[in-house]
Order: C-alpha cells, then structure tokens, then sequence
C-alpha cells in the first residue's frame, strides 16, 4: 500500500509503504500467548514477566535492534529498544504491557492459542498480547524495509499494568519522547480520554460488649451501614449528575467489608473497601473532601459515631486534545493503511496513558479488536492485529518523519 506521507514540518512529501508480515505476526502472537505471565501482585505465586520478557527480548534481537532488559523488582522486568532515528525528526513511544491477570477461572486452556474463526483464544490475546504483537510486527516492518527515520522509535513492553504500573512508571523516568501510542484494544479506536480510580479505605470503631447488654455495646457494622446509605445517596444525586461527552459519569460503589468478632458480640470494629471513579476534571482532593464530608454529616447526627477514612490508592483521569499531532497523525494512518475511520473516543476503564500524560507527553490507545478482558474466555480478531500493526507502522513513519 501507498500513500504521500510528512516529514515532520509537514511540508515535505514523500512515499510510504507497509511491509507488515501477517504470519510473522500471528506466530509471534502464539508464542506470547504460550508463556504464562501472569502478574504476582494480583495472584499468589504469578509466574510475572521475566520469561515474555526474555521472548521479546529475543524477538527484537532478531530483527536487528538492541533490547534492554531492566528489572523494575525482582521479577518485573521492561523490555526497551530504540530504533534510532537519521536526524532530528519527532520521537515516539509505542508502549504495550507484558503481564495479565489470572487464568485459573478460564473456560478453555487459557496457554494454548487457539485460533476459531479468525479469532485467537487465551489469557492475554486481547489484553493485550495482541497489541503488544501489533508493536514488535510493525517494529519489524521498518526495520525490514529499511526505512530511515528522523526521530527515534521507542519500543517498549513494561511490566505490572495490570495492578500499580511500576512499568510505565519506570519507563517516564527513563524516557522523553515527544508522544506516545499505547497498543490497548480499543476495537481499531483512538482512545484520547479515560477515568481516573481512587480505592479508599473506611473503618467505623464501636464498643464490644456482650450481645445481651446494649446498654454498653456499639454496634460498629450498623455504623458502616449509614456510610453504605451515605455513599449511595452521592451516587445517586450527585456523581450521576455529571457527565463527561467521552467517558460519562463518575462513580462509586462498595467492594469488600467485614467486621465482627462471634455472634454473641457487638462488633467494635467494621472495614469497607470502595472505588471512586473520576471523570476528566475531579481529582484526587474531590474525592478526599467527599469522603470527610460524609463522616462529619454522620459524626454530627450521633455522638457515639466514629469513623475515619484513608485513601490507599489513585491514578488520575485523563484527556487528551484530539488536536494533538499524534492525534491527527493516527487518524490519517488508519485510513490510508487499512482503510479506517477510527473516532476519538473515551475509556471507563485506567489506562497507562495517564502516566505518560502526566509526565508531558501526549499519550492515545489505539489497538486491536477483541473480547474477554479478564474473563473467562478471551480472545482477539487476528485482522484486528495486522490492521493495528499497519496503522502503527505507517503512524511511526507519518510522526517520525522520513527522507524525502
């Protein structure tokens, strides 16, 4: 295929072709598949990423680059090569994660790449080996063919997405590049937007006494439950109110408690575990004042309430301008190379675009198609793969610029 590309003052004109291998791609996507990665800090013992590690590794080796592998901790290695560019030309990031979630709960054989109907089945395909495969393919492209770059080409696959991103993090302190493609499966869409999550910690303290004498007890899960009460009424009222055009609206909802000793006890103690959802435009201190609102309404009602809260955990929303270069350059490589008109859209779910945002760098999603994102069964569109690997190839050349 095709096309008049820029060089990046967008001026010169010059030829671009892709030279994406399918095959190489799908075999390469097995091979990933095949190797158990996944994350230690969502499952005992998770094999983590040192082996996909050593196979990527390897993999760019092999066409010619020069991979760095750094241990982030024990275990949680990234792997970074740099295809380095001919001249001053704009530098950019293609970023893909390594690890995944658990596979005990999968239906089919979640290390055994299946491929039905255009599809290939197993933990990983679509979060996101696919995508991942999609980089190192479209890596492969440029190097084969021979392009030269202006800017450099970063080529990274990171550890820990799937719980604190220690990867991605790593990653920033490591690197400057001018923006960044993270190859998530976004069903062939440029994801410029995404909610943020803030995990907070609430704890009610009573009195334990005997169940017959409630005279002396307080009863610290009944307390819970006007923070419970508490928590669906802001949903309800307020974070349902707001809306974001690409993400909708925040959120919040319970997700673990326990307290209580025996039952013949008044508990003392109650613990809840919530997530708080945030739209583009709330941070971190909104969630923060929320919650010590909350317990000083209930504080004041009851003398006897005690209460107090600890934010454990958050990453921030994000939006991008659509109107960014790497945006508008995206866009023109998916319908020049696979005939696409991908959207701008938005993503409810975190992504590691956040962080390369937040360090400066313009940072979309664009990936491959595919179902079953920790689930049971999952999978990705192998035509997805290649379009995506295309798209990408073509968006390096189109960012990076070229020789006229």
């Amino acid at each position: 295929m095709g096309l008049t590309a820029l060089v990046p003052n967008e001026l010169t004109m010059v030829e671009v072709e892709t030279h994406v291998d399918r095959a190489e791609i799908v075999e390469l996507l097995k091979s990933l598949v095949r190797i158990n990665s996944v994350n230690p800090a969502l499952v005992e013992r998770g094999a983590g990423e040192d082996e996909i590690a050593e196979r990527v590794a390897e993999f760019l080796r092999g066409i010619g680059l020069t991979p760095s592998i750094e241990e982030v901790r024990p275990g949680r290695p990234n792997v970074v090569a740099i295809l380095r560019g001919l001249g001053d030309g704009p530098s950019l990031i293609l970023n893909g994660h390594m690890d995944t979630v658990g596979i005990d709960y999968m239906e089919m054989d979640p290390l055994d790449p299946i491929v039905k109907e255009g599809r290939l089945y197993g933990r990983g395909a679509c979060d996101m080996k696919g995508g991942l495969a999609a980089i190192l393919g479209a890596a492969q492209a440029l190097v084969g063919s021979g392009t030269g770059l202006l800017g450099d080409l970063i080529v990274a696959a990171v550890c820990d997405e799937e719980h604190a991103s220690i990867g991605t993090e790593r990653l920033m302190e490591r690197m400057k590049a001018d923006s960044a493609i993270v190859a998530e499966p976004t069903g062939l869409q440029i994801v410029v937007a995404h909610k943020g999550f803030a995990w907070v910690d609430v704890e009610t303290r009573g009195v334990a006494a005997h169940g017959s004498r409630p005279d002396v007890g307080v009863d610290a899960i009944s307390r819970m439950g006007r923070v419970l009460a508490e928590i669906e009424r802001l949903q309800e009222e307020t974070l349902q109110q707001r809306n974001h055009e690409l993400v909708g609206s925040p959120s919040i909802h319970a997700s673990t408690i326990y307290g209580g000793r025996e039952l013949s006890t008044y508990p003392d103690h109650c613990k809840l575990q919530l997530e708080r959802r945030m739209i583009p435009g709330e941070t971190q201190s909104d969630v923060v004042t929320e919650m010590r609102n909350i317990l000083t309404i209930l504080s004041g009602k009851d003398p006897k309430f005690q209460a107090d809260f600890r934010l454990t955990f958050a990453r921030g929303p994000m939006e991008v301008p659509s109107t960014e270069r790497v945006c508008r350059i995206l866009q023109r490589s998916a319908k020049e190379a696979a005939d696409l008109t991908p959207k701008f859209v938005g993503s409810g779910g975190w992504l590691d675009t956040e962080i390369i945002w937040r360090h400066g760098i313009p940072a979309v999603a664009f990936g491959p198609e595919g179902e079953g994102a920790h689930g049971s069964i999952e999978y990705v569109n192998l035509d997805s793969v290649i379009k995506a690997a295309e798209v990408l190839e073509v968006a390096a050349v189109l960012f990076c610029g070229t020789k006229p």
